[in-house]
């Protein structure tokens, strides 16, 4: 075994996720496919869902001796959420972990509330909102049935400080902030956690390409951070891995923040 670092709970950090099954959506690149190759590198086998072609992804998992299943994925479309998560079921016998990924962020433009249009508007919370809900809505009867399941909704910084020229994301993510709450409450007693992940600005491929995020805007992001330095996408794996494992089995409803101290609850 080429890592034998024991986890908090006695098993390789390498086989923590051993024999669980994670659906990542968004996961063709970026953020998504750190994070589908996180819980893959943790044992897990991998549904890795995207609108984009996602074989990029699969392959870096295969190359790692991981295993996936690539499937088509339209959050905002029931039956394209109902049909990834029962070919994860026929594939690899259910779901315990879903990274609810998915959201129009990094290619938005830094536009004005009062100049916002309300398609951008509703488009925004189809994606961000709505697909959360239709993902959790799709696997949380599995994760009953087994009595466990780890729901992770990728929330942002931006809903709990707000941020100029994003009103339709910044509300989106206060939504899935909610909404992990709700769920939280309700999914509780069969033993289904349910808790968010909020990044601060993180500079991720998509992020880099955005000419709206000037250099100065990058500073000044960093200069209200206790650490005082870029957040990369590496930066937020450990999160990930920590609300996925059993190390965080008695945490759920709670939002953690991973942005090198801009926002501290």
């Amino acid at each position: 075994m080429a890592n034998t670092q024991m986890s908090g709970h006695g098993v390789p950090a390498g086989e923590v996720l051993a024999g669980k099954v994670a659906i990542v959506t968004g996961a063709a690149q970026g953020l998504g496919a750190g994070f589908a190759l996180t819980l893959a590198k943790a044992g897990a086998r991998v549904v890795v869902g995207d609108l984009s072609d996602v074989s990029v992804t699969c392959a870096a998992i295969a190359d790692i001796g991981g295993e996936s299943l690539g499937a088509w994925l339209d959050v905002t479309d029931p039956a394209s959420v109902r049909g990834v998560v029962e070919a994860a079921r026929a594939r690899f016998g259910g779901v315990d972990i879903l990274v609810n990924n998915a959201a129009i962020s990094g290619q938005l433009q830094l536009t004005p509330l009062t100049e916002l249009n309300s398609a951008d508007w509703d488009r925004v919370m189809a994606v961000n909102v709505r697909g959360v809900f239709e993902c959790i809505k799709a696997v949380a009867p599995l994760m009953q049935e087994r009595g466990y399941g780890k729901i992770i909704n990728l929330a942002s910084g931006t809903a709990i400080k707000g941020s100029p020229g994003l009103a339709h994301y910044v509300a989106s993510k206060g939504a899935v902030i909610s909404l992990t709450r709700a769920a939280a409450r309700e999914l509780g007693a069969q033993g289904v956690r349910v808790n968010a992940l909020a990044p601060g600005l993180t500079m991720s491929e998509a992020m880099i390409a955005n000419q709206s995020w000037t250099r100065e805007m990058v500073a000044n992001n960093i200069a209200s951070r206790a650490l005082k330095r870029e957040a990369t996408p590496a930066d937020l794996m450990g999160a990930l891995l920590f609300l996925a494992s059993p190390a965080s089995d008695f945490i759920t409803g709670q939002t953690l923040s991973a942005d090198g101290g801009s926002v501290m609850n």
